[in-house]
């Protein structure tokens, strides 16, 4: 069986995006996984190359289909959209914000043409994106947009921990605000339908406490017992296997542990806390309930270090791993 194709578009180009994909191109057991292509300007991955000291033969492609995976090679679909002496290593910049938003772009069309089998995704940088007026304040925002999904599931995984999240990018207030009992509902059928599409037959899902030891009935707050008890009960005389609300301070412990297949986070903070202590670099972010499949990295471009070729291409190189993993049961359940 031929090894999946991952499509990888090389984010913001002022960023540490373009060295860690040179650097993860240049490990070897990647391609063992997967046939890679990668999106972007040749320059600047020549440039990322140079300072970071790796060697690889650039071939630029048209299409997948003539790539040559090998290691030590680079297969590029050179998008030629980014003027190196305007280019800013560290800075924010409209140029590498349109530039970003043109890669996922092109990378999202690979996989939507059935040219590419995954989305695996760098970092970008949100007030880059403003700058050029790019209308979407993340990757999965914009990636929903491009593939007509108007709500996207996300799914952190690390180690034998899944978590979703029932809210991303809103404050803690209106975080709290959205955890009702439809919403609880509709993000308990998602998630588990997500994992049978990922391979897992029979899910088991957990769904974590909002308030301290789940409320406590109702003695630190109203929302376990008015919305998370009644979705899962409901869900469960329809024969779902989920259990909850279970306080936040054990559930991934027991998640990381085997006990569940996944916990559905009802808040940002709560799913990425949990995740990033149990491997920081490994926590890799899955984007779900789309005609397409993405993994991405989990952290941002790091204007701070980029350009001095110290990045660390662990996260990529474990995105890789887990979208060459999932591509199979993906293709064969969507």
């Amino acid at each position: 069986m031929n090894k999946p194709i991952l499509a990888i578009p090389i984010g913001d180009a002022a960023g540490i995006g373009p060295e860690i994909t040179v650097k993860a191109l240049a490990d070897k057991t990647v391609h063992e996984m997967a046939r890679l292509v990668v999106v972007g300007d040749k320059k600047v991955l020549q440039q990322a190359m140079a300072f970071s000291k790796v060697i690889l033969t650039i071939n630029c492609i048209s299409d997948p289909r003539e790539g040559n995976y090998v290691p030590g090679v680079l297969n590029l679909i050179d998008l030629d959209n980014i003027e190196m002496k305007q280019l800013k290593m560290g800075a924010v910049q409209a140029m590498t914000g349109k530039a970003a938003y043109q890669t996922i772009e092109a990378a999202t069309r690979l996989c939507l043409d059935k040219k590419a089998d995954v989305l695996t995704t760098t970092c970008i940088n949100k007030e880059s994106l403003q700058s050029a007026r790019v209308p979407h304040i993340g990757h999965t925002e914009m990636i929903g947009a491009l593939t007509g999904t108007k709500k996207p599931l996300t799914m952190f995984q690390v180690d034998a921990l899944r978590v979703f999240f029932l809210s991303r990018h809103v404050s803690l207030r209106q975080a709290c605000d959205l955890v009702t009992q439809d919403n609880m509902a509709a993000f308990i059928d998602q998630s588990v339908a997500a994992l049978k599409i990922l391979g897992v037959s029979n899910p088991h899902l957990a769904v974590a406490g909002l308030n301290p030891h789940s409320g406590e009935h109702g003695l630190f707050g109203r929302e376990e017992v008015e919305a998370v008890m009644p979705a899962v009960a409901e869900a469960r005389q329809r024969g779902v296997n989920v259990d909850g609300p279970i306080g936040a301070d054990s559930v991934f412990y027991f998640a990381l542990k085997g006990k569940y297949d996944a916990v559905l986070s009802l808040y940002h903070d709560q799913g990425h806390i949990a995740t990033k202590m149990v491997d920081f670099e490994k926590t890799i972010s899955i984007t779900l309930g789309m005609p397409i499949l993405r993994t991405s990295v989990d952290h941002g471009t790091a204007l701070d270090i980029a350009g001095q070729g110290i990045a660390s291409p662990v996260s990529l190189i474990e995105a890789i791993r887990l979208g060459a993993e999932y591509a199979p049961y993906f293709n064969q359940n969507h």
